[in-house]
């Protein structure tokens, strides 16, 4: 295995999720990560979740904020600073590793030879904590997609749908709207309603622990009538999945193999 040192005056990049958005649901590995940095960057809005403690500016630190669709950008620079001698913290929503920054960095330091030590910090991702919102639908096998064709063909998207969906996989879908990304989800549903019945149940959660989320119930039938944006993560259940007492399960199997009562 290749081990990664810094080079002579290198300092160090972080990159660290920071969960769904509630302080919360930050971990204390985060929270020291982002504690040590000496320079912060990330997405405006990830920033402006973070708790107000961990934003004091000083002069010692240093704090860069970009819009949306910088990623490169953003990752870039967080390598040619730690590559002078910083300790940066590269901040990511969610998780790092899942459909965020850990990939995008490592792509850009191997196409560079950067010699950066470069940690990943993980945080809990949308779909632990859109689950969790729900209940327990991903008690079984599922998968997670992304409606987002703008690195992916939909080609490619379709064909993980069509999968998911006759495999009777709980399904993640991340991405499923936006501003000028509306027909995908739609699609979505005519895929899945080839493979499950109509009033299979799906949970809709917008804005996960923050104090505008949403959380909506409804069917594969009625998706269509819901109410998706960017910050919503959609979770279709399978075969199995139920709605009970406001919840979306869906059992491992429990009750099949111990004759649970009740």
């Amino acid at each position: 295995m290749e081990e990664r040192h810094p080079g002579p005056g290198q300092g160090k990049l972080y990159i660290v999720g920071t969960g769904p958005g509630d302080g919360r649901h930050l971990t204390e590995a985060a929270r020291e990560a982002l504690a040590a940095a000496d320079c912060l960057i990330g997405y405006r809005t990830y920033l402006e979740l973070l708790p107000p403690e961990l934003l004091a500016e000083s002069d010692s630190r240093e704090i860069i904020s970009s819009e949306m669709m910088k990623e490169v950008e953003r990752g870039r620079q967080a390598l040619e600073l730690a590559a002078r001698g910083r300790t940066v913290a590269l901040v990511s929503g969610g998780d790092p590793g899942i459909y965020a920054m850990a990939g995008l960095v490592f792509e850009l330091a191997r196409r560079g030879h950067s010699q950066v030590t470069i940690e990943v910090v993980p945080g809990i991702a949308a779909l632990n904590a859109c689950a969790a919102r729900l209940g327990a639908p991903l008690m079984h096998d599922f998968a997670a997609i992304s409606l987002s064709d703008l690195l992916t063909p939909w080609e490619v998207i379709e064909k993980r749908l069509k999968a998911a969906a006759a495999a009777d996989f709980v399904t993640v879908i991340y991405n499923p709207k936006s501003k000028r990304r509306t027909w995908q989800i739609e699609k979505a549903r005519e895929i899945f309603l080839e493979e499950r019945k109509p009033d299979t149940p799906v949970g809709i959660v917008t804005a996960a622990t923050r104090p505008d989320e949403k959380i909506t119930l409804t069917t594969i039938a009625e998706l269509g009538k819901a109410e998706i944006g960017m910050q919503s993560t959609v979770i279709i259940g399978n075969s199995q999945s139920y709605i009970w007492h406001n919840l979306l399960i869906t059992p491992r199997g429990y009750g099949d193999k111990y004759n649970l009562a009740g």
